[in-house]
């Protein structure tokens, strides 16, 4: 497993707070995200958006300005969460430091609550995460419905991951969580089973933008099957040793590290094994942009700009980013695919 060096995690005020790098981008552009790490920039508005807007920073570009927006005060304890693990190391397998948990938990992409990255952690006051469900089912022998104690019994493990967006910047994650493997093994899935759909929870009432419409709500997400069966692939119930925020999608999300980040969906309720590619939402609202697949790839450019660097949340230098984000153990999973083609 590709691990990250703790000095190289993102600071937590820099991930929970991105409301600048958006600004401007309109009401249609903001709607489809609950991921990890949506698109920045959509194709939807009717005005030209200015080229600056849509091209990431330059190689000797400044660092993000740390938000000035305090975190909030943390989510109410989950009485029957487990004892969560310590961060064991401060930096991943490339010797990456991980950013800081002030900028994890202010920089965010979550559209359901905000199109600016800074302003998610200010508006997931009224997000409840406990109590909570999955419906687990579709093309499975064992089809079941996990409260979030069902989830936590799952023995939590700590990873540290890489995070690369597909706008052009990246974190080191120290998570908490299990492998989706161990849930889908459970459930048992049917042989004619080949993708597994993701569903993010619909709360207009809690989640502004929701109730603004617009956009296909709730956000969908899908894997191929193999690909949620690894072991790299889990479902992420904290991070730095703590239950995760709403801004960072508690109570539960996906994490897919060789993924862009959009892949990894969070505040999931249902999970779905089915026979068919699932649509997701991006791909419905930007099919020529936005592919099933999203591998983290630098030689392939994204139609509007390129992926061949990053810009490291808290560094000041752009990095060349790596095939599968580094996570070369996933490679055999893509075998038959051109990776020379955008997905």
């Amino acid at each position: 497993m590709a691990k990250i060096d703790r000095s190289e995690i993102t600071p937590e005020h820099l991930y929970l707070s991105r409301r600048k790098f958006i600004k401007g981008m309109g009401a249609l552009l903001a709607g489809a995200a609950a991921s990890a790490c949506m698109p920045q920039d959509s194709p939807f508005p009717t005005d030209p958006v200015p080229t600056a807007s849509l091209t990431p920073a330059p190689e000797a570009g400044s660092t993000p300005v740390p938000s000035s927006t305090p975190l909030p005060a943390a989510p109410t304890p989950i009485t029957s969460a487990p004892t969560w693990p310590e961060v064991s190391t401060d930096q991943d397998d490339l010797g990456a430091k991980l950013t800081t948990e002030q900028a994890i938990n202010t920089y965010n992409n979550f559209y359901e609550f905000s199109f600016g990255k800074e302003q998610v952690a200010e508006l997931v006051g009224d997000f409840e995460a406990d109590p909570w469900e999955i419906a687990v089912g579709g093309l499975v022998d064992n089809p079941t419905t996990l409260t979030l104690p069902d989830l936590l019994a799952f023995t939590q493990q700590e990873r540290i991951y890489r995070m690369r967006c597909v706008e052009g910047w990246s974190m080191v994650i120290p998570w908490i969580g299990f492998p989706l493997a161990r849930l889908l093994e459970q459930v048992a899935p049917k042989p004619e089973a080949k993708y597994v759909y993701f569903e993010t929870v619909f709360r207009p009432e809690q989640m502004p933008e929701q109730a603004r419409g617009g956009f296909p709500w709730p956000y969908v997400e899908g894997l191929r099957l193999d690909e949620a069966m690894h072991d790299l692939t889990i479902l992420a119930t904290g991070l730095y040793g703590k239950p995760l925020r709403a801004q960072t999608g508690a109570p539960v999300r996906l994490v897919v590290p060789w993924k862009y980040g959009f892949k990894s969906i969070k505040s999931i309720v249902k999970i779905d094994l089915v026979a068919e590619m699932p649509t997701s939402t991006w791909m419905s609202l930007a099919p020529h942009e936005y592919g099933f697949y999203a591998n983290v790839n630098p030689n392939v450019p994204h139609p509007r700009w390129s992926q061949a660097s990053e810009r490291r949340i808290g560094e000041t230098k752009r990095r060349e980013t790596l095939l599968f984000n580094g996570y070369d153990e996933v490679a055999s999973l893509y075998e038959d695919l051109d990776l020379a083609k955008w997905y």
